[in-house]
């Protein structure tokens, strides 16, 4: 029996960082491992990207990887033109900008693969809904697709009430750990920062939808006693430049240190988790962007750290409320600064939390949900 043929089509891969781009790398090296032969379509890597051994195919595609007309243009056009090999394979789109072209191809009878896989991670789907065109389109392309995924049982919901039409053919394929991840050794005792100050963590890029604003607001209003035990540093890429700037703006005030640090590589990315001894992304509802699930919540609790973060979306999925972090309702700073006070004066909770964390992270494995996506037997 021949192997499966797969071609991945996406705008969002290495060097590009963040949670999709891990997502569409780790399921193509794990549907290459049970057997599928991977090719896939990326973006174009900028001049001096030095790319990486993979056990599958990579074209680079001439495209920014924007969701401008005209990179959607040239990705159809590939599309169309590479029309009857793609007629014999699998498709499958992680994200939505390649969903987009597709659509719009669907509209105009120009192609439609056979066998199509979708992937939804959740603010897609509110903005596919509220504009009549993409909505008309997007249900079309989830009528005929032959199975779609989402990475929690959160977006599923979320997915089906907006468009009927994927029910019945949606199953979960939830995000793990890079395969490249290695867990720290526990540490033997709680470790002593040389200054004494507990340092606060946050990992993601610098926007409104990640809630770094809500979580320095929340550390300001700690009791002095308290903010002069603390440390706050900002692990992430730039975002929106005045957002940015705002928050930088009240950092600049505040009477405990904090840190920015941009556009950090895996080994200072890990220096900082190793560092830090409470994660926080409070990410907060904006306009139609969504927290689906994020992975960077399973990257702090294998560090053992006990996170803070806002029951929002499908956080309630990668992070467990009283078990490996704490929850609390967007819409009320004064909990959120009353998480923070209690994991800073109790380090049993913090232990308690961290310890659990570190098995938690582990439950999920991408050869499963390679497996359930893509039908696929067991890996070699």
């Amino acid at each position: 029996m021949s192997a499966p043929r797969l071609h991945i089509i996406t705008h969002e891969f290495y060097p590009r960082r963040g949670g999709i781009a891990t997502f569409t790398e780790e399921m193509a090296a794990a549907a290459a491992a049970a057997g599928a032969e991977v090719e896939v379509w990326a973006q174009a890597a900028p001049a001096g990207t030095a790319e990486k051994n993979r056990p599958f195919l990579l074209r680079r595609l001439p495209l920014k990887g924007t969701h401008d007309f005209w990179c959607l243009f040239r990705l159809g056009r590939e599309l169309v033109r590479n029309r009857r090999d793609l007629r014999q394979t699998i498709v499958w789109l992680p994200e939505p900008g390649p969903m987009l072209s597709l659509m719009y191809l669907q509209f105009f009878k120009a192609f439609r693969p056979p066998c199509l896989i979708l992937t939804f991670h959740g603010s897609e789907i509110l903005r596919f809904h509220r504009n009549p065109l993409t909505r008309r389109l997007a249900r079309r392309l989830i009528r005929h697709a032959t199975r779609i995924s989402t990475l929690t049982g959160y977006t599923r919901d979320l997915l089906t009430a907006h468009f009927p039409e994927a029910a019945g053919k949606t199953v979960l394929s939830p995000g793990a750990l890079r395969t490249d991840f290695r867990l720290p050794p526990r540490p033997a005792a709680d470790p002593v920062p040389a200054d004494g100050r507990l340092t606060v963590l946050t990992v993601g890029r610098w926007h409104p939808r990640k809630g770094q604003l809500e979580t320095l607001q929340a550390l300001l209003a700690l009791p002095p006693e308290l903010r002069a035990r603390i440390t706050c540093r900002f692990v992430g890429g730039h975002g929106r430049r005045g957002y940015e700037a705002k928050l930088r703006a009240l950092a600049a005030g505040a009477d405990f240190p904090v840190r920015f640090d941009a556009n950090a590589d895996d080994h200072e990315l890990a220096a900082a988790y190793a560092q830090a001894d409470i994660f926080a992304m409070t990410s907060v509802p904006c306009g139609p962007s969504v927290e689906g699930f994020g992975l960077v919540y399973l990257e702090a609790s294998a560090h053992g750290l006990p996170v803070v973060a806002h029951d929002i979306g499908g956080v309630g999925e990668a992070v467990l409320n009283g078990r490996t972090g704490l929850l609390v309702r967007p819409d009320d700073p004064a909990g959120l600064t009353a998480a923070f006070a209690r994991l800073i004066t109790e380090p049993a909770l913090r232990r308690q939390l961290g310890e659990a964390g570190r098995e938690w992270a582990r439950r999920n494995c991408w050869q499963e949900s390679a497996r359930s996506l893509f039908d696929l037997p067991a890996a070699r």
